[in-house]
């Protein structure tokens, strides 16, 4: 039997997909069935042509087009598909600058402020994305509040995200303590309490305090966290082990007030973050 070259296999092949996806932009005259065709390619999955449909219609539809706020918001969406989370944040955003009182608006200034937080990919890597991220979902709060209901699931994602924060500025620590550079450490661990208190690093931060202040001599302040840590983890193991011997921190009186000479170090800035 006969078998074809592989030059024609991928001829053939070739051909069947020019086929297949058989979407050229000069065949719609005009902007709706433009969009009418992007959505179509749209809902097929074929993002390529999505994106080249969405974005041309975003250049030539009229500022006051009701069809302009949808063909960002499926730009912006096809892109998310490809995996293309900054410009996907770039087109939602586009929806909240513009129509702020869309009906879209909450929605895409949800979606930005998640397409900037997956570019942040993990929290040992530069934060620049991330505090864009945490600025998009504040935004989103500020202007729709709790008159939106994705303003749960939004405070809900802040959560998450400061979570990171938190355990990038504990690493930074870790990596000062384990060079015994208690100094450095304990602005770390300080910043990570001030900032994130609630955090689940906020535990291991106060510890890693403890220990610190222990090795530097630092009792009152090794009294004063163990004092917290007392009462806040009654029953952990840890606190026991880490605190024993260090007698709880005298109540403070009414006329103690805080000192220059006392209050906390300036905390670090979290993009000078040692990279590990």
């Amino acid at each position: 039997m006969h078998r074809p070259s592989w030059r024609l296999a991928v001829a053939l092949a070739v051909s069947a997909s020019a086929c297949h996806q058989g979407f050229v932009l000069k065949r719609y005259t005009n902007n709706e069935d433009l969009y009418k065709a992007g959505l179509k390619e749209f809902q097929r999955h074929k993002w390529d042509n999505a994106v080249a449909a969405f974005e041309k219609l975003t250049i030539e539809l009229p500022a006051r087009d009701s069809l302009l706020s949808r063909s960002f918001w499926y730009l912006a969406q096809a892109h998310e598909h490809r995996d293309e989370h900054l410009l996907a944040a770039q087109s939602f955003t586009r929806i909240v600058e513009s129509f702020p009182d869309d009906s879209l608006a909450d929605d895409a200034a949800l979606e930005a402020a998640r397409s900037y937080r997956k570019l942040w990919r993990k929290p040992s890597l530069d934060p620049t994305y991330g505090e864009t991220a945490l600025a998009t979902y504040q935004t989103m709060l500020g202007l729709y509040g709790d008159a939106s209901p994705l303003a749960p699931q939004a405070r809900k994602e802040v959560a998450e995200l400061e979570t990171w924060f938190a355990i990038k500025n504990y690493d930074a620590g870790m990596y000062y303590f384990r060079r015994h550079a208690y100094d450095s450490a304990i602005q770390y661990f300080r910043y990570v309490l001030d900032h994130w208190p609630d955090s689940p690093k906020a535990r291991d931060a106060s510890l890693r305090l403890v220990e610190a202040f222990k090795q530097i001599h630092y009792r009152e302040d090794a009294s004063e966290m163990c004092t917290q840590l007392r009462r806040k983890y009654t029953t952990d193991a840890d606190v026991r082990r880490i605190c024993a011997g260090i007698a709880d921190a005298p109540a403070p009186t009414a006329s103690t007030a805080p000192t220059p000479s006392t209050l906390p170090t300036p905390p670090p800035n979290p993009q000078l973050t040692p990279q590990r």
